[in-house]
């Protein structure tokens, strides 16, 4: 048997506006839980030669050019919520309490366990070449830049940066070519002694020499190279990647020289604290907050924290959201207010197409056209007032420039073709259907004492998840509520697949998600769903049943009702889903990274340069010469030497328009296929403190940190965002 590689061994626990170019080795996020794991320092090199986003396998079908609907420009489809202010409003001093998830474990954001913590510090303290605004796109940061152009394409493509002759390091040395240059031999992955989590575009660099001037750094290209502008940001002095040790260790816990409006005071482990104060060598406009401290807080106390004043800011979950503002009384609404956007990133269902029924190709086309897209959007995200319109695409978002909707390449929900895809496939109804082994429990990390649910009064390690077909969330296992409405609030007649069907439950946490025919995986005597497939579908022997992972942890809560709403979807075409919880810090690494499951949740980051960061997520898992297959990050292992192909056009082109064609191509091709199936943006929550202005939800845009602050009294806020 083959062992897998994978460029990132966890998912991303990231929250909240995070710089998207600086999630290097990205590991995905769940979308309601954090996990944590424990990242190899070193990654294998087969899988540092890139790192990026997802893919899909082989066509069997006609596909449009690439394109959505149309191609007018798209809108972000949330503005964000940072409490705009002019600069002369906010008042000067004082310090921000920002809380995190953890301390980082690194202050390098190159290597593979850099974390949200890592980017807000980078941000910052350290000089970047572009950063995002409100949509997304990567623009010049004037501070450091006065110009960065492609000045040369034949016979190599030369890139010129013309620097701010005010940049300098807190230090007082000139930012300047002598710092491209150590950073490109870091990252370029030539030498190996250099423990870094990708070299994608630092690769295809020939040589960087000092142009006319000081200030100016010549990048020269051994080939084309579309994301030029995703390099050297952020760019950390030659005193960090001028030697493997500095690089490695160096930067781990403390950056002595920097060049931001702020600077790194103490990294404090003993108080959770990273310090940062006022950069006097700053040229720009001067910060207005005299220090931030980033403060690692739980997100169940994080309300309670900023009641109480211990915290200025933070990320938070719904359930913590609730809690804060008038609703949770008046002290809670005197001192905090929840700000709201959609985060750049999306949830998506991951469908395993290595081994099992999702290896083949129709029976993921078949799971993706049973999906109520919209349903799923409403169900997380009209609550808390957000547009819900499902993602259209794997490679953007609304807003972005490379954005457009080609879900039609595989098509909308249809139950009806659903079925023929599945039957096309042999999996039919009334087939004869091998008896079940008696379930199990889960073993590793999620079967530790007291983490399995307990036999309730069941046989055979099962047992029956409440009354009238309850799954105990306030919600049926169809995901309707128990008063029988759905997701809209639409009544809905009884019978139309909830006809007290029970639903079983197996140690180990595992729900099934299906009523089903009597003697199948049911109790004897469980009905099956009016509405719905009337028997099992299989195909030799064996009964059409799916293991959906989801994690266990507090704040898992919608993660779990989408799963639910997924499955009774899933169940109306004759595709029954075993639901298994595992717990957070085995859920990506011991399942979803290593191929345990065959329906998985998590979401991925967007970014202003799919063709590059996005290749590695969608590239064709390819064998190694010692047995092993190099999955990069495609965690569907899903994929086709076309969209390779589509991908390695991209990204070789300096044509922006004949670039944003071939990535919808690829986009297109990968609805296709079926590999993964974008559902919604994830929510962005955000509480403040109700004076703190220029900072929340800050939607796509890189944060402006020295114009954060406290806003005078009697001064105004700006009229805040539309829809």
């Amino acid at each position: 048997m083959s062992h897998e590689v994978g460029t990132g061994q966890r998912p991303e626990g990231a929250r909240g506006s995070v710089d998207m170019r600086l999630r290097l080795g990205a590991r995905p996020a769940t979308t309601e839980s954090r996990t944590t794991g424990s990242p190899s320092r070193r990654l294998p090199r087969s899988a540092v030669r890139s790192t990026a986003f997802l893919i899909a396998g082989a066509l069997a079908v006609s596909l449009v050019s690439g394109c959505g609907s149309d191609d007018e420009e798209s809108k972000p489809l949330a503005k964000q919520d940072i409490a705009l202010a002019a600069r002369d409003q906010v008042a000067s001093g004082g310090s921000l309490k920002w809380a995190v998830d953890a301390v980082p474990e690194t202050l390098n954001a190159y290597q593979a366990d850099a974390d949200a913590g890592t980017t807000r510090v980078a941000q910052a303290v350290l000089p970047s070449m572009f950063r995002f605004d409100a949509s997304g796109r990567a623009v010049a940061n004037p501070d450091f830049l006065e110009s960065a152009k492609v000045i040369e394409t034949e016979p190599r493509q030369v890139v010129q940066y013309k620097l701010n002759q005010q940049a300098v390091w807190s230090d007082g040395r000139e930012i300047g070519a002598a710092d491209f240059v150590a950073q490109w031999r870091a990252l370029s992955g030539k030498d190996s002694a250099y423990w870094t989590a990708r070299n994608a575009g630092y690769d295809r660099i020939e040589k960087i020499e000092r142009g006319a001037s000081d200030l100016q750094v010549r990048v020269t290209f051994s080939r084309p190279y579309a994301d030029w502008k995703s390099l050297f940001s952020p760019l950390y002095p030659k005193d960090v990647t001028g030697t493997p040790d500095a690089f490695n260790d160096g930067a781990r816990r403390k950056l002595a020289v920097t060049a931001g409006p702020f600077l790194l005071d103490k990294v404090d482990t003993a108080t959770k604290d990273v310090v940062l104060t006022r950069n006097p060598r700053w040229w720009g406009k001067p910060a207005k907050l005299d220090s931030i401290v980033l403060h690692a807080v739980p997100r169940d106390q994080r309300a309670a924290s900023l009641a109480d004043g211990t915290v200025d800011l933070a990320d938070v979950d719904e359930s913590e959201a609730g809690r804060i503002g008038p609703a949770a009384g008046a002290k809670g609404a005197t001192t905090a207010v929840v700000r709201k956007s959609l985060e750049p990133a999306y949830t998506q269902l991951a469908l395993n197409g290595a081994t099992g029924p999702l290896a083949d190709e129709r029976v993921r086309r078949a799971v993706a056209r049973a999906l109520d897209r919209t349903a799923l959007a409403k169900v997380v995200l009209t609550p808390l007032g957000l547009p819900a319109v499902p993602v259209g695409s794997h490679l953007a978002l609304s807003g972005q420039q490379d954005y457009a909707d080609n879900s039609g390449a595989l098509g909308g929900q249809d139950p009806k073709e659903a079925q023929a895809l599945l039957a096309d496939a042999g999996w039919v109804a009334g087939g004869p259907v091998k008896e079940p082994k008696k379930a199990e429990k889960a073993a590793g990390p999620e079967a530790k004492k007291g983490e399995e649910d307990q036999s309730e009064g069941g046989t055979d390690g099962e047992y029956i998840v409440g009354e009238d077909n309850k799954s105990g969330d306030g919600e049926d296992a169809h995901g309707k509520n128990t008063d029988g409405k759905d997701a809209d609030g639409k009544s809905e007649p009884r019978g139309q697949g909830d006809q007290g069907g029970k639903h079983l439950v197996q140690d180990g946490k595992q729900y099934s998600g299906q009523g089903g025919a009597p003697g199948a995986y049911a109790p004897k005597g469980t009905a099956a769903p009016a509405g719905a497939v009337t028997g099992p579908l299989a195909k030799d022997g064996q009964a059409l049943d799916l293991r959906f992972v989801l994690p266990s942890g507090a704040g898992s809560d919608t993660l779990n009702t989408v799963a639910l709403r997924i499955s009774a979807m899933l169940d109306k075409v004759g595709i029954r889903t075993t639901i298994t919880k595992v717990s957070d810090e085995s859920y990506f690494k011991d399942h979803v990274a290593s191929g345990d499951y065959d329906l998985a949740l998590y979401s991925w980051p967007s970014t202003a340069f799919p063709a590059t960061d996005a290749r590695p997520i969608y590239a064709k898992p390819l064998p190694a010469a010692d047995g092993s297959v190099n999955i990069e990050q495609n965690y569907t292992r899903v994929g086709t030497d076309q969209v390779d192909q589509l991908f390695d056009e991209a990204a070789s082109t300096l044509d922006e328009d004949e670039a944003r064609d071939l990535i919808r191509k690829a986009d297109a091709r990968i609805w296709a296929v079926a590999g993964s199936i974008p559902l919604y943006q994830r929510p962005q929550l955000v509480a403040a403190r109700k004076d703190l202005v220029n900072a929340g939800a800050f939607g796509f845009q890189t944060p402006v940190y020295e114009d954060m602050g406290f806003l005078k009294k009697g001064a105004k806020v700006l009229p805040g965002p539309t829809k």
